[in-house]
């Protein structure tokens, strides 16, 4: 492949990765706590949408601090793998193989 068809290949590959990461603010991830007193939803791109606190879990700060904390980095860890996923795909399948370069849209 010559060169400028290496550079168009790489505006376009960018152009999907860019695609792919508006989607992903669409793509929801739903966690909760294993009793089900604390539910966050947030999107493939770290983006917290939504939280549902049991009254329960408002009599004891330290409590739901802890459920906080569990289940915020439960769903983000699951949304980092999907993120990863999806970005991971495109630039596989699209990315000229350019020695050095294979990290540039990451």
């Amino acid at each position: 492949m010559d060169l400028m068809g290496m550079m168009g290949k790489l505006r376009e590959t960018q152009q999907k990765i860019e695609d792919t990461k508006k989607r992903l603010d669409t793509v929801l991830i739903d966690e909760q706590s294993t009793d089900g007193l604390l539910k966050v939803t947030v999107t493939a791109n770290n983006a917290l949408k939504s939280i549902s606190i049991d009254d329960s879990l408002l009599e004891d700060k330290e409590q739901l601090e802890d459920y906080l904390i569990l289940v915020l980095n439960k769903a983000i860890e699951k949304a980092t793998q999907v993120n990863q996923a999806e970005l991971d795909a495109v630039t596989k399948v699209d990315m000229p193989m350019i020695p050095g370069m294979d990290n540039l849209f990451k």
